[in-house]
């Protein structure tokens, strides 16, 4: 939303891994980042840690690949802002965005 400046709907969730197990007690830390937009869709990774609270230790939970779409006030798509790519972390993101992309449409 933040990116888009409107409301998104959640396209799909693609990939989702679970790694580790969060234990009660457990701090939770969610991070998302824009890897890849569209004209009106955008990709996400998502990544969960855990934080043991006593010890500090830090485990990857899950992470996952989410598609969302953006909407203006009546409901009909929204053009998305493009992604600024300016490292080379950010453009093998990118590329590997656009070969998931590539793969999801195949498979339609």
């Amino acid at each position: 939303m933040r990116h888009c400046g409107s409301r998104v709907v959640t396209k799909l969730v693609d990939q989702m891994t679970f790694d580790h197990p969060v234990q009660v007690g457990n701090l939770v830390h969610v991070h998302g980042r824009i890897t890849w937009t569209g004209r009106s869709s955008m990709e996400t990774v998502v990544t969960v840690d855990t934080e043991s609270v006593l010890t500090g230790e830090l485990h990857r939970t899950n992470s996952a690949y989410l598609v969302f779409v953006a909407l203006d006030r009546d409901g009909n798509t929204q053009h998305v802002p493009p992604l600024l790519v300016e490292t080379p972390e950010e453009r093998a993101q990118w590329d590997a965005a656009e070969a998931r992309r590539a793969l999801r449409l195949s498979r339609r």
